[in-house]
């Protein structure tokens, strides 16, 4: 496997991890909203830098911004449009909801965080790499 879909599995493999730990978190009770969301927004911002790097990008962008991620995706694949939505509200949960009072959340927006993310993974191409190398 070529030393950067390697390096862009293991961050596809982060984004793993943080999507199966928002999971996890659905079982606990009371639920974490705020880290669900939180976790979800981290596993997409993973997934889209990971897909920078198998697209030639020697480091992801310093940025947490995922508009400006996705757009940048873009520029490789227009199908990302088919997720700005996801990552226009997956943002909000970037910083806000780690402080008390900051947004309120309820039980829908971690569904609606979950399947965002999700749509936001079905756009790495995890597979395609696994393939070359270990599965993730």
């Amino acid at each position: 496997m070529a030393e950067r879909d390697e390096y862009a599995l293991n961050w596809f493999r982060f984004a793993e991890r943080d999507l199966a730990s928002a999971n996890h978190l659905l079982t606990l009770y009371p639920q974490p909203y705020e880290i669900i969301c939180y976790l979800c927004e981290q596993s997409a911002e993973k997934y889209l830098k990971g897909y920078l790097i198998h697209k030639g990008a020697d480091q992801p962008p310093r940025t947490h911004e995922l508009d400006r991620l996705c757009e940048l995706c873009g520029t490789y694949d227009s199908r990302f449009s088919e997720i700005k939505k996801a990552c226009d509200v997956l943002a909000d949960y970037g910083v806000q909801p780690r402080y008390p009072h900051e947004m309120e959340i309820h039980e829908h927006h971690v569904a609606k965080a979950l399947e965002y993310a999700k749509q936001v993974q079905s756009f790495a191409p995890i597979a395609e790499l696994a393939k070359g190398g270990q599965a993730c």
